[in-house]
């Protein structure tokens, strides 16, 4: 693993090498995507994968691992030239506590949704009344 990630990459496989190496390198996280592999095979296919002249290729989902772990480490190069390319600003991370708090709003709200959606449906006779 590298002591220093770099803050500007110039091509997605630049960003996605630098993020691997930032979160533990080759060897960890093939072998965290492939643990059916050894983790020297693991570590040879995830470089494979970063290798636009190779034929492996990482899928959605093991992009979207990588993209996970990299938040938990505090890791955003990938993410970051991701949005940059497409036109995006730069990635905000939200803290655990604001996730959280945004699910509790958004469950509370279809709550609400579904007992208006109810009492509604009561009235027009489409369901009987609960005692």
């Amino acid at each position: 693993m590298t002591d220093q990630i770099p803050l500007f990459v110039e091509t997605i496989w630049d960003a996605l090498r630098a993020t691997i190496e930032g979160i533990g390198g080759y060897k960890s996280v093939g072998h965290e995507l492939k643990p059916e592999l050894s983790v020297d095979a693991a570590g040879r296919w995830l470089a494979d994968c970063c290798n636009p002249d190779k034929r492996d290729v990482l899928s959605p989902l093991q992009m979207g691992y990588i993209r996970k772990r990299a938040r938990q480490m505090d890791v955003h190069t990938l993410t970051a030239f991701e949005n940059r390319d497409a036109g995006y600003a730069e990635p905000i991370p939200l803290e655990p506590e604001e996730e959280q708090a945004k699910l509790a709003r958004e469950l509370t709200e279809q709550l609400r949704k579904v007992e208006l959606l109810m009492s509604q449906a009561q009235r027009i006779g489409l369901v009987g009344v609960r005692s």
